[in-house]
């Protein structure tokens, strides 16, 4: 399929109409025809003072987060990507980066970006030079969690800001942004009739609220572990403006596609691309275990009740010392008598390095993650490279990633009894565990960020198609992976 474009001075397209025909005729002397497509084409006359118009997309994203990084590359390598903006970031290769120390440097290269996009990054400085070269180097850890939230919806502030002057210039087809940075770029890019492709990492906020303010209510012994989303009121709204300005969205997990659906009435349509792995995980050999041996389970990440940490507990008693528990992760500020009699009955661990997190999960068999909520549950995808079956619940990536039964289980939220009748029947047969292990680790193989970059672009290719701005090269070049598991394709009937 293909197309061509031309941009008039007015800023008016004449894009392709898609219709069942194998021949066609234009409105004038010039004529070009495909398969299944009619070029509707101008005249001579009409192409006096216009130039040919390419599809580019503008990105933006203020500190170049992993997905980030990988959308840029997505895009870039699906020939979509004409400038990315972000904030200042050394490359890899600087002398700067060079001379830092070893945990310095690692987390730098880590966080750079890859030379290939060297000419297509614009940067702008969004903090003080010094303390967010120090804070994207991990050199600076002692900020309140408000001070750096503050900062953080600050800078994706000043780029949208920055961005939205030079959408202005009518140079691009689109612009891609994320969450809290797209607001002021998202306008612009409306007012010259763009297309406004959204990045949205997390639930609706509406959603997180309710879950938490009704578990507060549930289980109020344990209220102090929960904390509600630091955004304001003004943040709040400034994300469903966001969402409302949008034409597609992209999320990372169904869940979050449907807390959009059901909190917001938006016009847009709504694409989910699961991340890839956090890390990666050495390859391992298959796990056995005795049936006379407990089973190890794994809880990993912030305690606090928002991860369903009292309905974990409750299952394992209810197991009568037939599994060991083992919960790794950083308590939470404010003191919680009800966690700390819990923690004093199993085995808990501060969380430390990556490599020291997978290690504790290459010890244990299963793990449990029975969350409230997820934006997406990274652990899930180590786990299952790892070789351990997940327990989850549906309010978060899992079921995009496992099928219940076969590298997991899906659960129930607040259900101690689910989570228990899982475990017991892994402690009760043993060859279901490894066979579970084995599909799991094979699972995890599909997800990884070379799928991500080709699937966004695809997405981003058939938003601009539908929009009427696709072109040959996005095409040609942006291969389609409509079959891949957990991948849910635009809906075209928006």
């Amino acid at each position: 399929m293909a197309s061509i474009h031309f941009r008039h001075p007015a800023r008016w397209r004449l894009s392709y109409t898609f219709e069942n025909w194998n021949a066609g005729t234009c409105r004038s002397s010039c004529s070009l025809s495909y398969s299944h497509c009619v070029l509707i084409c101008p005249t001579q006359s009409e192409l006096d003072g216009q130039k040919s118009y390419f599809t580019m997309i503008l990105l933006s994203h203020p500190t170049g987060s992993t997905p980030a990084r990988h959308a840029a590359l997505g895009l870039h390598r699906a020939g979509l990507l004409g400038e990315f903006w972000t904030g200042e970031m050394p490359s890899a290769s600087t002398w700067i980066t060079r001379m830092l120390p070893g945990g310095g440097r690692q987390n730098a290269e880590s966080r750079s970006f890859p030379p290939e996009l060297d000419d297509k990054i614009r940067t702008r400085p969004l903090r003080p030079a010094t303390q967010g070269f120090a804070q994207r180097l991990g050199l600076s850890r002692h900020r309140a969690k408000e001070e750096e939230t503050d900062h953080d919806e600050s800078a994706f502030r000043m780029l949208d800001r920055s961005v939205a002057k030079r959408i202005s210039s009518g140079d691009f087809s689109g612009i891609y942004a994320y969450e809290d940075g797209a607001e002021s770029a998202f306008r612009a890019a409306r007012d010259l009739q763009e297309l406004c492709i959204y990045d949205k990492p997390t639930i609706h906020w509406k959603a997180a609220r309710d879950l938490l303010r009704e578990e507060a209510e549930m289980e109020p012994q344990w209220a102090e572990t929960l904390v509600e989303p630091q955004a304001c009121d003004e943040a709040c709204a400034r994300r469903d403006t966001e969402i409302a300005l949008a034409d597609v969205i992209i999320v990372p997990s169904v869940f979050a596609k449907r807390t959009i659906e059901q909190h917001v009435n938006t016009r847009a349509r709504i694409a989910v691309v699961p991340f890839g792995p956090p890390t990666h995980p050495p390859a391992i050999s298959e796990k056995t275990r005795d049936a006379s041996q407990k089973l190890r389970v794994l809880f990993l990440g912030p305690l606090t009740q928002r991860r369903g940490l009292s309905y974990l507990f409750a299952a394992v008693r209810q197991l009568d010392g037939a599994a060991e528990l083992t919960v790794a992760g950083n308590r939470p500020t404010r003191p919680c008598d009800a966690l700390d009699q819990e923690l004093s009955r199993v085995n808990f661990v501060n969380t430390g390095s990556e490599e020291e997190i997978l290690q504790l999960m290459s010890k244990h068999d299963v793990l449990v993650l029975p969350s409230l909520f997820e934006d997406f549950g990274t652990e899930l995808l180590d786990a299952m490279a790892l070789g351990l079956p997940v327990i989850a619940t549906p309010n978060s990536a899992a079921p995009d990633l496992v099928s219940d039964g076969n590298e997991g289980f899906i659960v129930p939220i607040r259900s101690a009894q689910a989570i228990a009748e899982k475990l017991h029947l892994l402690i009760r047969e043993p060859g279901q565990l490894a066979e579970m292990s084995h599909r799991a680790t094979l699972r995890a193989r599909e997800f990884n960020w070379k799928r991500y970059e080709t699937t966004l672009a695809t997405r981003v290719s058939e938003t601009l198609a539908i929009a009427g701005m696709g072109t040959c090269s996005s095409y040609s070049r942006a291969t389609p992976a409509p079959h891949l598991p957990g991948v849910v394709p635009l809906d075209q009937s928006r």
